[in-house]
């Protein structure tokens, strides 16, 4: 908020407004991996306790579609962890 008041006030200053931009592209890299980090770390989980492949979780890295992909395959598959554990079918 102060460097956005700063620069309305009057022209700033070349080298500062260098310097804030700078911090800014520096810190951008670090934020980017926190949340590819919370969004990717949850899925990984969900998808081994199901039974897919985690490697399923890294559709979250393409913006908004791999996401609503990942939460239709949980959504509406078969989950191979729960086949696994439903006793059979008696016949007759």
């Amino acid at each position: 908020m102060h460097a956005a008041l700063y620069l309305l006030q009057s022209q700033p200053d070349a080298a500062i407004v260098q310097r804030m931009v700078l911090t800014i592209l520096s810190i951008l890299p670090l934020l980017i991996l926190i949340g590819l980090a919370v969004q990717i770390v949850p899925t990984w989980f969900i998808c081994k306790k199901a039974g897919f492949s985690p490697w399923l979780s890294f559709l979250c890295l393409v913006p908004s579609v791999g996401l609503l992909v990942l939460l239709f395959v949980l959504a509406f598959a078969e989950w191979p962890s729960q086949r696994a554990t439903q006793p059979p079918i008696p016949q007759g």
